[in-house]
């Protein structure tokens, strides 16, 4: 579930990325309102539960059994959570304002709080998918897996398919 979110989030950040420059080229029509609203959407519901499931399932076995390098990467992780909250809720003005048609472009300032937004969780990902993912692979044993996916599943209220859980992949 957590790779499949990765995916997500990165197909988001294309959106955004798609978004801006339709909207340096063309403004704010109704399409770019809609992918506005597209991207508030995945970052306002599913990304803060995400972050959820990585610090209740992720974060604590390597903070509590990983080397000293694992443990100062997820500590940089866990700021990073608390960095995007932030990041998002200056990213959030202008693309709120662009779906409600109160805006029709993005200032320069407002280009920068996106870029700064899209960039920080760009790498964010590749952390994670680089070094956390697989070094709790490593501490988990696989029958840790299932419960874990039902947890995250549940909680989206959303039934994980049969066969072998992707609580990471």
């Amino acid at each position: 579930m957590l790779g499949a979110c990765h995916e997500r989030v990165q197909r988001t950040l294309a959106l955004l990325g798609r978004l801006r420059a339709h909207v340096a080229l063309q403004g704010g029509d109704e399409s770019a309102r809609q992918a506005a609203r597209d991207v508030l959407r995945y970052f306002d519901i599913a990304a803060p539960l995400h972050h959820q499931d990585e610090e209740l399932h992720v974060f604590p076995p390597l903070l509590a059994q990983g080397s000293s390098a694992v443990v100062a990467l997820v500590q940089r992780l866990l700021q990073d959570h608390q960095d995007m909250v932030a990041e998002w809720a200056a990213a959030r003005q202008p693309l709120q304002a662009l779906a409600d048609g109160q805006a029709s472009t993005f200032s320069a300032e407002d280009e920068a709080a996106l870029e700064r937004f899209a960039l920080r969780y760009a790498r964010h990902i590749e952390d994670e998918e680089g070094a956390a993912y697989p070094a709790v692979q490593q501490l988990l044993p696989p029958e840790a897996l299932a419960p874990m996916g039902r947890e995250m599943a549940a909680r989206r209220q959303v039934i994980p398919p049969p066969g072998r859980p992707r609580a990471i992949a």
